[in-house]
């Protein structure tokens, strides 16, 4: 069986071009065989996908967008339902192919079919985490919180340091007025005295 993509080599719009990538990209990673077929340049592929499109997957405006998926005649899906089933761990199902040995869908679909357990009791056995990425969860939340703190201590002392500078502007200030203040007396004592000698 044949997976086949249709996609538009020449697309002018930046978002069908990364779903095109993202599918293509996908199917790479997981060693998936697929024929692309490109609707831009070549006419009969256009019209096959077109064609081949189930008129309720159809978008309102009647004509598909690419990426269209498709297993030889079946139709697959678009980007969207694709997206869905690489969310749900189903593209393997998605695509109408049996899921490779080892792969955590098919354990599910083993169970299922001896009995063993549901879907949900073997997905919460299935460690959802390494212990690798466990410690680096735990190592990236303590550099978090010690730069929380060092930021927090940081604050503090340039707090501190504006309080000490506004002492010392105050301390500043009350010397400056303490000597205008001295300056203003001496005046006022010498105009006293200047008045008492012409009154004499």
């Amino acid at each position: 069986m044949v997976i086949k993509v249709f996609l538009a080599s020449s697309s002018g719009s930046t978002a069908i071009k990364k779903k095109q990538q993202d599918v293509v990209g996908f199917l790479e990673a997981l060693k998936i065989d697929y024929t692309q077929f490109d609707i831009a340049s070549n006419e009969e592929n256009r019209q096959w996908m077109r064609e081949n499109v189930p008129g309720e997957k159809k978008p309102t405006s009647g004509i598909p967008l690419p990426p269209q998926i498709f297993n030889e005649q079946i139709y697959c899906g678009d980007y969207e339902t694709f997206f869905n089933a690489k969310e749900d761990n189903a593209v393997y199902e998605f695509l109408g192919l049996q899921s490779p040995p080892g792969s955590k869908r098919k354990e599910i679909q083993e169970a299922e079919q001896n009995g063993d357990a549901h879907p949900a009791e073997l997905e919460e056995d299935a460690p959802a985490e390494t212990d690798a990425q466990e410690e680096k969860e735990e190592e990236d939340e303590q550099e978090d919180e010690e730069e929380d703190e060092s930021r927090k201590v940081a604050e503090e002392e340039n707090q501190d340091e504006g309080d000490e500078d506004k002492g010392e502007d105050n301390h500043l200030v009350s010397e400056d007025e303490e000597e205008l203040q001295k300056l203003e007396e001496e005046e006022e004592e010498e105009e006293e005295q200047g008045s008492e000698e012409a009154e004499d």
